[in-house]
């Protein structure tokens, strides 16, 4: 006995498992699609907005970067050409005292009485030098080499004082317009090189300190060595200037006066005859005015510039920028010479700083270095660029010069914005991203909560019918479901509730049902048997008949004595029906001399079919009785009553059918049927198309317009073939048919034979070629030779 296993509601194979499964995996797939491509998305879209927040803020960063620093020079240069453009002024004024003696001497003359402590100076016998004495505008230094043997300045010394004494007039006016200078002054040509400097100082003290043995050796050679023969070089060939201009400027040195870190700015005078130098014009500011520029700059609290020297020596910088770079400081000593500060990158204790390029071609670009501090390697970005080229003079001759304004910033404060902005980004991003899951997993909780809620109600009918279907196989045919949805669940209620009905009427009503039906069964069987024995009856009656009537067909044909007595042709014919009556027609009759052969295939075969070949053959016979030898009028006549007794029928029947009329060694063929073929006595063979000749009997009351005659030649040995579609339709095991051409071949291999060996060779041939593939049209042959 076998026990079928329940399905529990909520096992694995159960209905309801599986649509959870199904719909839940379903919905799982496209959270976990829409929520995998919704984070991806989130992702994608942080990361490039990420990369596009750190382009650009690094492009506007090192943009403001580059801007800053050109900005810093811009500042420097200004503060340069405003100095130069004093220079300039002063040296113009001078220049044109020298261009016009006369009035140069007036004007010194003039000063000399309004105010002789411009012009009147005292010797120092400690110093072996002249000065004059405090209370005008400028102080002016004689070197103990320009003074005579009473310590007073030589003539041409003392027209020197006197003639430089405008610069009282002059300069103080200068010195406090324009750019801040922090003093001006006028310095003899190389024979008498008297110093006089506004405001007024204590000079030569000064030099004396700061410079020891300078008065003992010539002023421009000793100070600024060097430059004086550039100037005059100059004088030769204007094109020697390094820079298109004539203002020179000195590396930054230790004031003599002042002690302070200075910068100076040459103007040389020329003669009149512009042929030598007849003093300089000059300016000095201090380093802090360019280093204040510099030690401005401060990007993101911690940047610092530098100002350094085309050769790399720094020449201002703040002390923690000093120290961020690893510079080195060192006071230059030299024999002679004014003295500054050496403080060279290419000295500097940080790898990336000394080998930092001063290229020109390196000029406005950014680069990435790092720095050691206190062991940790810190990145920073420096920038330089170039001031405005100009002469310079630093221990030699004088050459170009364009000095430098670094800017060091480090990179985290420079992009601290940027990082700050990125972390923004990357919280938002992973906070973005929780919600993100916190929602997938909060719609999967929802969605399954309402699979399983739904699928209860969905499978609640399936689970009432799969319960009812456990009831009734269990013999409990009163169970009914009630399932309220209109749905297919609901229609398989319906139709499970009639089922059970009708399972229940038979059940209870089965021996009733059985014991009707027995007797039902029994009925229908003894009619079954009456009609066996009827229908076995009417079958041999049937037989009978077809019998007899195919035995009528086969009575009518021609006999073979009537075929063997007629002179001059020899004739066989072969007629075998396909089924007990055929459908084939031939006859063979004699009239005299005149002998006509007709032959004919009714469509189908059976009893109709036979019985309209007898109507041919008669009507045939008829009308050769009749004597009717004209062959349109025959075969119209025969037609005429064929189609009538068709007509009359009403069958749906009709015939090929044609005849050959044989007289005097002539054939007259009419009708139209299977091809004829004719077997001439030398052997060749013809094969004459009956298309034309006539039209099928029965289909048209009136055909004579169809029918046309053919005449032909029949002399003695020729031979004829006429044939019924059975014999060239005829199929062999493999479905090939025979055909016109074998039959052509079978015939022509026995011309020369009787007709009747050539009918019995043609059949051998036909059904040695058929075989064992069965037979299923009628097959007629007819064979005439000329005897």
């Amino acid at each position: 006995m076998n026990v079928e296993k329940k399905t529990s509601r909520f096992g694995l194979r159960s209905f309801r498992a599986k649509f959870l499964l199904v719909v839940g995996g379903a919905v799982l797939f496209d959270l976990t699609v829409i929520g995998g491509l919704a984070l991806w998305n989130v992702t994608n879209l942080s990361r490039n907005a990420t990369a596009e927040v750190g382009e650009g803020l690094t492009a506007a960063t090192e943009e403001y970067i580059l801007s800053y620093a050109e900005t810093t020079a811009a500042q420097a240069n200004l503060l340069i050409s405003r100095v130069h453009a004093d220079v300039v002024a002063l040296a113009g004024v001078l220049q044109d005292q020298i261009d016009n003696p006369n009035e140069q001497n007036a004007i010194g003359s003039t000063v000399s009485v309004v105010s002789p402590q411009s012009t009147t100076v005292s010797y120092n016998p400690e110093g072996d030098w002249a000065q004059n004495e405090p209370g005008a505008p400028s102080v002016v230094s004689v070197w103990g080499y320009l003074l005579d043997e009473q310590n007073q300045p030589f003539p041409s010394v003392r027209d020197e004082i006197r003639d430089s004494a405008i610069l009282d007039l002059v300069a103080p006016s200068i010195l406090r317009s324009g750019a801040d200078k922090l003093q001006m002054y006028y310095i003899g040509p190389t024979e008498r090189p008297i110093f006089r400097t506004v405001p007024y100082t204590d000079q030569a003290q000064t030099f004396d300190r700061l410079y020891p043995g300078h008065n003992e050796a010539e002023f421009w050679e000793f100070f600024f060595p060097g430059i004086y023969p550039s100037w005059q070089q100059w004088i030769e060939t204007p094109s020697a200037r390094p820079v298109a201009t004539d203002i020179t400027q000195t590396a930054p040195y230790t004031d003599a006066i002042t002690g302070e870190l200075i910068v100076s700015f040459f103007h040389p005078l020329w003669t009149r005859d512009r042929t030598g130098i007849a003093g300089v014009a000059g300016a000095d500011i201090t380093l802090d005015q360019l280093a204040e520029i510099v030690e401005s700059i401060e990007i993101a609290d911690v940047g610092f510039g530098f100002l350094a020297m085309s050769n790399g020596n720094v020449v201002a910088i703040n002390p923690e920028g000093e120290s961020i770079i690893g510079l080195r400081s060192s006071s230059g000593e030299q024999a002679q010479g004014v003295t500054g500060l050496e403080r060279s990158l290419r000295g500097s204790v940080q790898p990336a700083i000394a080998s930092m390029s001063l290229d020109q071609d390196a000029e406005g670009e950014i680069e990435h270095i790092t720095l050691n501090q206190n062991g940790e390697a810190v990145p920073y970005m420096t920038v330089l660029t170039r001031l405005a080229p100009t002469n310079l003079w630093s221990a030699g001759p004088i050459t170009r010069e364009a000095m430098l304004i670094g800017v060091v910033v480090p990179e985290q404060a420079i992009y601290a914005s940027l990082y700050s902005a990125q972390a923004s980004i990357a919280r938002a991003t992973n906070q973005t991203l929780i919600y993100q899951l916190g929602a997938i997993g909060l719609a999967l909780m929802v969605v399954f909560a309402a699979v399983f809620g739904i699928s209860k109600r969905i499978t609640a009918g399936l689970s009432e019918l799969a319960s009812a279907a456990q009831r009734i196989q269990s013999k409990d045919y009163s169970i009914r479901v009630s399932i309220p949805t209109r749905d297919e669940v609901g229609e398989a209620g319906v139709a499970f509730n009639r089922m059970a009905e009708e399972i229940s009427f038979h059940t209870e009503n089965l021996e009733q049902i059985v014991d009707d039906r027995t007797k039902e069964l029994g009925k229908a069987h003894q009619e079954i048997l009456a009609l066996n024995t009827k229908l076995k009856s009417e079958n041999i009656r049937l037989g009978a008949e077809l019998e007899v009537a195919r035995q009528i067909q086969m009575m009518v044909l021609p006999r073979a004595l009537e075929l063997q007595a007629i002179p001059d042709v020899d004739i066989a014919a072969y007629m075998q029906p396909a089924d007990e009556v055929g459908g084939d027609y031939y006859d063979v009759l004699q009239d005299g001399p005149r002998v006509k052969i007709g032959i004919g295939d009714v469509t189908g075969h059976g009893l109709e079919s036979g019985v309209l070949m007898m109507m041919v053959q008669s009507v045939t016979r008829a009308l050769q009785e009749t004597g009717k030898s004209d062959p349109r009028q025959f075969l119209s006549w025969l037609n005429r009553a064929i189609y009538k007794n068709l007509e009359r029928t009403d069958w749906d029947k009709h015939l090929s059918l044609a005849f050959i009329d044989y007289e005097d060694e002539r054939l007259t063929l009419y009708g139209q049927h299977e091809d004829v073929i004719v077997m001439r006595a030398g052997g060749e063979i013809e094969t004459i198309d009956t298309m034309d000749l006539g039209f099928p009997i029965g289909l048209e009351l009136d055909i004579a317009p169809f029918i046309t005659t053919r005449d032909i030649p029949f002399g003695a040995g020729d031979a004829i073939i006429l044939h019924t579609d059975g014999v060239t339709e005829a199929e062999d095991t493999n479905g090939r048919m025979f055909g016109l051409e074998r039959l052509r071949q079978s015939a022509f291999q026995h011309h020369k034979c009787s007709a009747e060996e050539i009918k019995s060779k043609v059949l051998e041939d036909l059904m040695a070629f058929i075989g064992t593939q069965k037979i299923y049209d009628d097959i007629t042959l007819i064979v005439m030779k000329h005897r």
